[in-house]
């Protein structure tokens, strides 16, 4: 197809088919720095009402299946949300960066994989969506948290602590 700009030239547009898309995830800020070796998994499966008019998983979905996880992963470890925040800690997302490599449907069953880092205040994990049981990637994705103390932004010595044999 062929369109005309706001000054008249044309412009043209080509689109692809989702099987044309690469596997690689293309997002800037370093979500190709995904590990490949993972600390924590979790599986799960894709209920309906988590579906759009199209019958895949709507795009916010995948952010509350990488949150579950995220939250399995700190119990793991002995941290509990209620407990630290009734010290005056409060662990907060500072920032989500999600690539969409494939779409999942109703009654697919799921992997969400995560790695953990520390980079200065932030914990950053690293998480991958595979589809079951023929480990296709779903979508990639980085988020970025920090702790709060008492209203300002710090380092938790327990937090630490639980993620220490993780963050080796």
């Amino acid at each position: 197809r062929s369109y005309r700009s706001s000054d008249n030239s044309a412009v043209c547009m080509k689109t692809k088919h989702l099987s044309e898309l690469p596997n690689s995830c293309e997002l800037p800020n370093s979500c190709n720095e995904s590990p490949m070796d993972y600390t924590f998994e979790l599986k799960m499966k894709v209920r309906d009402y988590e579906c759009d008019l199209q019958g895949i998983v709507n795009n916010a979905n995948y952010q509350h299946y990488m949150e579950h996880t995220r939250h399995e992963f700190i119990k793991t470890a002995g941290l509990n949300f209620s407990d630290l925040h009734d010290k005056g800690i409060d662990t907060v997302v500072a920032k989500i960066e999600i690539a969409y490599k494939r779409p999942l449907k109703s009654g697919d069953e799921l992997v969400c994989k995560l790695n953990l880092k520390k980079e200065g205040l932030r914990y950053v994990f690293y998480q991958d969506i595979y589809r079951l049981p023929d480990m296709v990637l779903c979508n990639k994705g980085r988020v970025d948290t920090l702790c709060v103390i008492n209203g300002r932004l710090g380092v938790s010595e327990e937090v630490d602590n639980a993620f220490a044999a993780v963050l080796k």
